[in-house]
């Protein structure tokens, strides 16, 4: 791999958006009338065929979070996301509810799925309503484009929302990226 290329590798597993993803409907967004919404988006290795088993089995008590191994080799050995395909976990359905990391009681519900397309997750924590969408497309052959959105309504305060609660989220799918990068490549 040339120094060129690896360039490339590192920018398409950055998190940001473009102005068309931004500006898309997804599923969810007619679901939660949104005070904030946050929108990332990456490019990993492999067809959405591929890439979809990896998300499916997301979530607490389930596959964990993706991170890539150099963050992992800090977090207890119990608690580090799983490196394979589990078969048993890959049976998900809508109305199903999977753990969050968001508090003791935080759950996501699957509002919607279709295989290698997208994956909507519902969820009220206190007040607070939100969506989160995965979408997976074809970015070129041999890649997959993940658009996420998260769509938080009503919320109090939200500049700390914004903020910091977008700043969590951006390092939260950064690592998600390069983590899931890892998965799909066998590298890592």
């Amino acid at each position: 791999m040339t120094t060129d290329d690896a360039d490339t590798d590192r920018l398409r597993l950055l998190v940001r958006p473009t102005d068309a993803e931004r500006r898309a409907r997804l599923p969810g967004d007619d679901l939660v009338t949104a005070d904030i919404v946050m929108d990332r988006a990456f490019t990993v290795s492999g067809s959405p065929e591929q890439v979809w088993p990896w998300l499916v089995q997301l979530g607490r008590r389930r596959a964990g979070w993706y991170l890539p191994r150099f963050v992992e080799r800090v977090v207890p050995r119990s608690r580090r996301a799983l490196r394979s395909i589990d078969p048993a976990l890959q049976r998900l359905s809508v109305g199903q509810v999977i753990p969050d990391w968001g508090g003791a009681e935080a759950t996501f519900t699957v509002a919607e799925l279709e295989p290698a397309a997208h994956l909507l997750f519902t969820s009220t924590r206190g007040h607070m309503e939100l969506t989160w969408c995965l979408r997976l497309r074809s970015d070129a052959p041999g890649l997959t484009r993940i658009h996420l959105r998260l769509r938080l309504g009503p919320v109090r305060h939200r500049r700390t929302a914004s903020g910091l609660g977008g700043l969590v989220d951006l390092v939260t799918v950064a690592g998600l990226a390069a983590g899931l990068e890892e998965r799909l490549t066998g590298s890592g």
